[in-house]
């Protein structure tokens, strides 16, 4: 095998390991939905929590900062303890990952929304709730929506990272590869975790368009 050259492995690799190819994208799916499921409801409400108290904006902005500094095998690694090897510590370390752009742009998103609007809705008689759920976010949609953007193509990339831990996804194969010397194998867990996130990315970016008011543009 060392003799093909590493498009000819890859093919070769892909002809053998489809079915687990398949299985293994099924899992690397799953375990981004979750850990952005999660990251998506909490990320949103800590949002909004800290445009409502600005003396949490330094700590929970901080916060989720400092989680996407450490190195992701680190964090994985901090995660151990807690949850065990698997799938579960995968997911937890991957939510934590998500959470910055996702708090970021809700709380900017909300921050940005044009004072006299909010102004106009008092006048109406709404209360904060209501301006909150009719004025706020509606017109925060697309910033909220670029925040999940970049969480999400951050996340399936770093989902490859999972296999080390043994909770398995596409970043088995890389493993292999890397493990056996076999390109062709490496390059059968990076093609369609790249395509997973090019996949993302238009997606996200459609709603994002579709989302954003003309009021917004």
């Amino acid at each position: 095998m060392n003799n093909l050259n590493i498009w000819e492995q890859f093919i070769q690799q892909a002809q053998m390991r489809w079915q687990d190819v398949l299985q293994a994208t099924s899992v690397h799916i799953q375990l981004v939905f979750f850990s952005m499921l999660i990251a998506v409801v909490l990320g949103i409400a800590l949002g909004i929590i800290i445009t409502r108290v600005p003396s949490l904006v330094t700590v929970v902005l901080g916060g989720a900062g400092i989680m996407q500094t450490i190195p992701s095998l680190a964090l994985l690694g901090f995660m151990i303890p807690i949850f065990g090897i698997g799938i579960k510590t995968a997911i937890a370390a991957l939510f934590l990952y998500s959470l910055l752009p996702i708090i970021r742009n809700t709380y900017t998103g909300i921050k940005e929304v044009n004072k006299a609007t909010v102004e106009a809705a008092k006048g109406m008689g709404m209360t904060s709730l209501q301006i909150l759920m009719k004025v706020e976010l509606p017109l925060s949609i697309p910033m909220i929506m670029a925040g999940i953007r970049t969480a999400a193509v951050i996340n399936v990339g770093t989902a490859t990272l999972a296999a080390f831990i043994g909770a398995g996804g596409l970043g088995d194969f890389i493993f292999l590869g890397i493990t056996r010397g076999i390109d062709g194998l490496i390059l059968l867990g990076a093609i369609p975790a790249a395509l997973l996130a090019i996949i993302l990315e238009i997606i996200f970016s459609s709603l994002e368009r579709w989302s954003t008011s003309e009021g917004v543009k």
